[in-house]
């Protein structure tokens, strides 16, 4: 890693919390030769800054490896559990209800079917 961290790298106390969250190595065969907190790092800076997988930082574990965990990782729902497991825990820390109570939405965030007042579907049915 870099001497100087990325706004995005996890703190000791987030990382103290997601470690035992994390897959075990498969029995048998060689040991993890990856930081995976160097790849939960580079996970976390992607999704933050939207950068594509190849140009993640050289500093980060190799594009590929972090690819390769997250994809895994959220095909088996293990992302959404480390991340709600997370924000409990941080939101405890706060202070907080460990799950929020209410939810803001925002009515420009929505897309509409509706064009000039016709729905998608009769447009469709009149051409």
């Amino acid at each position: 890693m870099s001497s100087k961290p990325y706004a995005t790298n996890l703190t000791d106390a987030e990382w103290a919390i997601l470690e035992p969250l994390l897959p075990k190595a498969k029995p048998g065969g060689r040991p993890r030769a990856v930081d995976m907190r160097a790849v939960c790092n580079a996970i976390y800076y992607h999704l933050k800054t939207g950068c594509q997988w190849h140009l993640l930082p050289h500093d980060f574990p190799p594009s590929s490896t972090v690819y390769f965990y997250y994809r895994k990782w959220q095909r088996r729902g293990q992302w959404e559990k480390m991340n709600h497991t997370l924000r409990e825990a941080v939101r405890q820390k706060l202070g907080k209800s460990a799950h929020p109570s209410a939810l803001a939405t925002d009515s420009q965030s929505v897309k509409t079917t509706e064009k000039r007042g016709m729905s998608m579907g009769l447009m469709v049915a009149s051409r």
